[in-house]
């Protein structure tokens, strides 16, 4: 039997890499579909996908319209009958300081980070109960769960993905469908690309990190991919990013904060410039 997998955000960045991931390993096997907003992006995914013998195709959906994911819906319903997998991968960047974060770019993450995939969800939940299973993979960040200065909306959205995710695993578990959260660290990919940001230096800090990363973004997918399918509720990708969230589950809350201000140091420096 064929798996059928929708990624939203999947024409590029991480959500490209999993969809690679899957179609490595599935082949023949897998029907997915790409739903991005990129179309000229997401036809070079579906030609490497469709190379690895997958049978994929692309639908134009801007997540934080419900009128496009209602229309994803009514779309694989009609071609497929039916979804095993979704994976809430859209998603952007921001950064800076509380001054320096306006609302608008609050609401601007907000919307896409979060909402996007709460729309989605609660759009392809009925048919998950219908069929009597199912499988959501949200994307979230480490971030999310040990937050790092100068990205509050970032952190913030992060940790309401995760949190989101928690209580779909709780309440959704009786009607058979399993919740991931997927969680991330920095590692090589294009979502600097939409990053926004009002002060130079965060630009700055964030390339060092995304540049610093001992894994890439095919590295990272294959990670999820093979943890996926224990299906476990939260899937850590980096060994620092697994001993960060150690540490902060084990030391009392004082002394893990005097750690971490020790280790954010030098990014205070850099505001500072």
């Amino acid at each position: 039997m064929k798996t059928k997998l929708i990624i939203t955000g999947g024409a590029t960045g991480l959500g490209k890499a999993l969809a690679l991931s899957y179609a490595s390993n599935l082949g023949a096997n897998l029907q997915i579909c790409i739903a991005d907003i990129n179309a000229e992006r997401a036809a070079v995914t579906i030609n490497d996908l469709q190379a690895l013998k997958a049978d994929a195709f692309f639908y134009a959906c801007d997540v934080t319209k419900q009128a496009d994911v209602k229309g994803l819906y009514d779309f694989i319903q009609t071609k497929w009958q039916g979804v095993d997998i979704v994976i809430n991968n859209a998603g952007v960047a921001t950064g800076g300081s509380l001054e320096g974060e306006s609302l608008e770019q609050w609401q601007w993450i907000m919307d896409i980070n979060l909402l996007s995939m709460v729309r989605v969800c609660q759009t392809f939940y009925p048919l998950f109960k219908q069929q009597g299973s199912g499988y959501f993979i949200n994307v979230a960040s480490q971030a999310g769960l040990t937050p790092i200065p100068f990205m509050s909306s970032y952190n913030a959205v992060k940790a309401a993905v995760i949190g989101f995710s928690e209580t779909l695993k709780l309440e959704l578990a009786y009607d058979n469908i399993d919740v991931s959260v997927v969680c991330p660290s920095f590692f090589k990919t294009n979502l600097n690309e939409s990053l926004r940001t009002s002060e130079p230096a965060m630009q700055t800090m964030l390339n060092r990190a995304f540049e610093r990363s001992p894994i890439n973004a095919e590295q990272v997918a294959n990670i999820i991919y093979k943890q996926s399918l224990k299906r476990p509720f939260l899937i850590l990708t980096h060994k620092l990013g697994k001993q960060a969230f150690l540490m902060k589950k084990l030391l009392p809350v004082e002394w893990y904060i005097k750690n971490m201000l020790k280790k954010t140091r030098s990014m205070q420096r850099l505001k500072s410039k």
